[in-house]
């Protein structure tokens, strides 16, 4: 659901949506939102607009958001909930080094306008100053290995996370780097909003070097010298799409044979410093660092310093004064996504403590919004589409008997989390001081980052999670081979323990049976039952699965978002994948092990097959903002809401049932052209 990190590689494969970061949105009774719905839509026409056409036609996406839906409302709601945590824990006299103190302080710092403000870009000035030493390549390969948090990563990407060959191990890895923009195909399209975007890109540039004390006419120069320079590093890049298949990701070399191949980059010695010294590396994109190798010793250094500044001043942007936070907006938030307002302070502090001290966060969080019957109601629906997933592969006419065994091995070794974690980071060693925002920013960074190095050599905790307990989404690792639901996302709208079981199952059921599903979507299935990137399939079987996914891919192709802009539908593959696959299991599950669903007893008007899918289609309600829209569909691996809703419902006879759908709606598809996979 979240953007994948390089750090923690093992996690978001198959995670639930995108973050996109005036609530008048109440909780209606019973789950179902009836009040949303627009009856003068017939379901057989456009089901998503049936479901959540009065929401949208009241609703107004605020000015501080990209967009407005369920996991908007939710997300909302949660920050909130951790303003008044963060506020308590501020204003108590806690114990230094306690969890309060710790949350409470980092809050308070960041809070801290007026202590901010006076420190202007003081914080970074003496990275600068170290990076304007920097005489040539070989400075510069020396500074990257010295100083990896500070600039380093600019060039050479290197972290350690799983091998997927061997994921009881820790591996050091090297991905590619060196762009700022969002995909490749940003530096070379040509159409009017791709053009807008670089140009503001350009722009931002400029006015970080201004606000950093240089000339305008020399900073416009650096940023069309940067911009130039991202450029040709992009043609080394391998796009989203070429990145969703984890077997061209896994290229692993002995450290010397590569350093062999990439000999200007004195990788040995730079891994050795960087306290990653290792006998063997896995290299997610061979092509970047051979080009690199070819292009470094011979590229401008002012322009290479140019690059490695910008990249901390961007970086450090949202923690620095205010004109350096509103030109981070200006590109990210207006130009990017749309975005009219920034959030106010208190929730872009209250979210970055929870990226940055969730596990502390994330216990003050539960013990006040996480309540055990919702651990207890979700161990019953994991376990009831368990079952439910293991009786349809079983029943699957176009799988062999070998591959069956070792699906329904797969499935049988899915490790449930559930909540929040069994073990919580204590992030020992990190003091917090109420008055020092950026030095506690950059204190938990460089607690994450001696975490990351501490892993080398050591067995992988399969304790940890890939999430923080207040986060509203899910996620499916293929190499822990596991599913993981935080508790921020176990409440309405997509859990109601008061609701009838039609809503549950529809709405919590399908997100369930979605990160089940993402085990075997199309970069799933490559993982084994104990997440090892090994191919247990039959050929025919293979050749089976790819035929029927190209199905979904044509189908997506086809779905228009703006204009002449179509779904991605290769890029979009495995989550539109886990979407079909979550509806199906869900509604199965739902069917078989609930009283509701056997019998035929209508609640407001709807029977409970018509309550499961008006549950499944208010889940995806959202409006985005056409800017958001267009970076969506161009970076993320999810279709937008209504494709997410019509989709899978317009493949699921079952729905064709509850509704009367008939050849010549325009939610019929001919049974011929429907997926069928699991």
């Amino acid at each position: 659901m979240e953007k994948l990190r390089f750090t923690a590689s093992w996690m978001l494969a198959g995670a639930l949506s995108v973050a996109f970061v005036k609530s008048d949105d109440p909780k209606p009774n019973k789950g179902l939102d009836l009040s949303g719905m627009d009856l003068s839509v017939s379901p057989r026409e456009d089901f998503f607009l049936y479901a959540n056409g009065s929401w949208l036609n009241k609703t107004d996406i605020p000015a501080s958001e990209t967009a407005w839906g369920s996991f908007n409302i939710l997300r909302d709601s949660n920050s909130k909930n951790l303003k008044v945590i963060l506020e308590e824990a501020s204003a108590s006299k806690s114990p230094k080094g306690s969890v309060k103190q710790r949350v409470g302080d980092f809050f308070a710092s960041g809070m801290d306008t007026v202590a901010i403000e006076k420190l202007g870009y003081e914080p970074i000035k003496a990275v600068l100053t170290e990076i304007d030493k920097i005489k040539n390549y070989e400075d510069l390969l020396r500074y990257s290995a010295t100083h990896p948090q500070e600039g380093g990563s600019t060039f050479i990407g290197a972290g350690i996370g799983q091998d997927a060959k061997n994921p009881d191990t820790y591996i050091v890895s090297m991905r590619q780097t060196g762009t700022g923009l969002p995909e490749k195909d940003y530096y070379t399209k040509t159409d009017e909003p791709t053009i807008k975007v670089r140009n503001a890109y350009k722009k931002y540039i400029a006015t970080l070097f201004t606000l950093t004390g240089t000339d305008a006419a020399k900073a416009q120069q650096l940023a069309d010298d940067i911009l130039a320079l991202e450029t040709q590093i992009a043609t080394s890049h391998m796009g989203r799409i070429e990145m969703r298949n984890p077997v061209a990701m896994y290229n692993k070399f002995a450290t010397k044979d590569f350093a062999a191949k990439v000999p200007n980059l004195n990788l040995v010695n730079g891994l050795t410093t960087m306290r990653m010294k290792t006998d063997s590396i896995i290299v997610a994109q061979p092509k970047y660092y051979e080009a690199l190798n070819e292009w470094l010793p011979k590229a401008n250094i002012e322009t290479l310093k140019a690059k490695m500044k910008f990249s901390v001043i961007s970086g450090a942007a949202n923690y620095l004064s205010k004109p350096f936070v509103e030109a981070s907006f200006e590109y990210s938030g207006k130009t990017l996504n749309g975005q009219k307002a920034q959030q106010d302070r208190w929730k872009r502090i209250s979210s970055l403590t929870d990226n940055l001290a969730g596990d502390l966060l994330g216990q003050l969080y539960v013990e006040k919004h996480f309540k055990p019957e919702a651990k207890k109601r979700m161990d019953e629906l994991v376990a009831n589409l368990q079952k439910v997933f293991e009786k349809r592969i079983n029943e699957l006419d176009w799988m062999t008997a070998e591959t069956k065994v070792e699906a329904l091995r797969k499935l049988k070794a899915f490790t449930p989390k559930i909540g929040y974690p069994s073990k919580w980071k204590t992030y020992e060693g990190v003091a917090v001081k109420r008055n020092d925002f950026y030095g506690n920013v950059r204190a938990f960074g460089k607690w994450r980052y001696e975490e990351m190095l501490g892993r080398l050599g050591k067995p992988v905790d399969k304790t940890e999670w890939g999430m923080t307990p207040p986060t509203v989404n899910a996620y499916y690792s293929p190499l822990r081979n596991e599913i993981a639901f935080p508790a921020g996302i176990l409440q309405w709208p997509f859990f109601d323990p008061e609701a009838d079981d039609a809503f549950n199952y529809g709405a919590i059921g399908a997100v369930i049976g979605h990160e089940m599903t993402h085990g075997f979507d199309d970069q799933g299935r490559q993982y084994n039952y104990m997440g090892m990137l090994k191919n247990w399939w039959k050929k025919d079987d293979n050749d089976q699965f790819k035929q029927r996914a190209q199905v979904v891919i044509d189908q997506y192709d086809g779905f228009t978002v703006l204009d002449n802009l179509h779904v991605k539908g290769q890029l979009t593959l495995g989550e539109n994948i886990a979407d079909i696959g979550g509806l199906s299991v869900a509604y199965e599950a739902f069917k078989t092990f609930t009283k509701q669903g056997k019998g035929n007893e209508k609640i407001d008007g709807f029977t409970p097959e018509q309550r499961f899918f008006l549950a499944f289609g208010q889940i995806w309600r959202a409006k985005l903002r056409d800017e958001a829209l267009r970076l969506r569909v161009n970076t993320d691996p999810h279709s937008p809401g209504q494709f997410r809703a019509n989709g899978p419902l317009s493949n699921f006879e079952p729905f064709y049932k509850a509704f009367g759908v008939q050849p010549g709606d325009k939610m019929y598809r001919p049974e011929a052209n429907r997926v069928k996979i699991w």
